[in-house]
């Protein structure tokens, strides 16, 4: 496995800090596309993988890991990231298949959405990221000439920053219903960060829009440090998820959201292991008994 480099929280590209779990992501994603019972397909995956040199020596097959699925980084944790994918791809098909005109994928990283999923071929993916990322994305997929399905609109812009007038500008129109994802994004921001961006979607979506997101409960992420998932990815690929975790009190976005008159539904991981009969079940000191997937919709006024 690969070494231990230290991380840079700071990295413009994926060769560290938070642009570093692009890669792992992408590498479980490649894992669930060779399995025999895949949840998920992203042939593009295993590509990004091998074009980054941090990750060289990383698996995209679990015949490659020594342990399967008895390893907790490659066996558990990339199952739970292959679940993720397919709860998320059917969340987006089903809102673009609806009312949804635009999609927009909040910290895109690696996602091939635009690419892999069969949309309806009048939509359009915004994919928002720092320019390092997209940059590395677009050369591998230029060596493939890989081709989106629908129209795709590369966004360079930081989070942390003003993405609105950079979105804006590349043509989304926020008069159309829209569908948002915010993937494994909003426990690396700042809690009033995630406030900023979640009132900025609600002020740029009309009714008939969704939203979809990952959020943490636990109040002390340092009490998992121990946890399995964690120790794992600390040692095997020198990624410390909890030092590029916010520390910081969570806001209760889907409060937040219901309070706006938005549907909202929270579920764990593991109601969605048991309805695909794949995935990771609940484990002693484990790091996703905290997790939650978000889905959000905004209602039509009542007439």
């Amino acid at each position: 496995m690969a070494g231990t480099a230290p991380q840079r929280t700071d990295a413009e590209g994926v060769d560290g800090g938070v642009g570093l779990t692009a890669l792992l992501v992408a590498a479980a994603r490649a894992i669930e596309t060779h399995r025999h019972d895949s949840l998920a397909q992203d042939p593009y995956a295993e590509h990004f993988v091998r074009a980054a040199a941090a990750c060289a020596r990383w698996p995209v097959r679990i015949e490659q890991v020594p342990e399967g699925d008895g390893d907790p980084l490659w066996g558990r944790f990339a199952r739970y990231f292959g679940l993720r994918t397919r709860v998320l791809d059917d969340f987006l098909l089903r809102s673009a298949r609806a009312d949804a005109r635009q999609v927009v994928l909040l910290g895109a990283g690696l996602d091939t959405r635009a690419f892999r999923l069969d949309l309806p071929s009048d939509r359009v993916v915004f994919e928002i990221d720092r320019a390092g990322v997209l940059a590395f994305k677009q050369r591998v997929l230029t060596d493939l000439s890989a081709a989106p399905r629908v129209k795709r609109v590369p966004v360079p812009a930081d989070l942390r920053a003003d993405w609105v007038s950079a979105l804006t500008a590349a043509g989304f129109d926020p008069a159309a219903p829209s569908v948002w994802l915010a993937e494994g994004l909003l426990f690396y921001l700042p809690g009033p960060t995630e406030t900023h961006l979640v009132d900025t979607v609600d002020g740029l979506t009309t009714p008939g829009s969704a939203l979809a997101f990952e959020a943490k409960l636990e109040k002390d992420l340092l009490a998992y440090r121990d946890s399995p998932i964690y120790v794992a990815t600390r040692e095997q690929i020198g990624i410390d998820l909890l030092c590029l975790f916010d520390k910081g009190p969570r806001p209760d976005s889907a409060g937040e959201l219901t309070g706006r008159g938005w549907s909202t539904s929270m579920h764990t991981p593991f109601e969605f292991t048991r309805r695909h009969r794949r995935g990771p079940l609940p484990e002693p000191n484990d790091a996703l008994e905290g997790n939650r997937w978000v889905f959000a919709h905004k209602r039509r006024p009542s007439r």
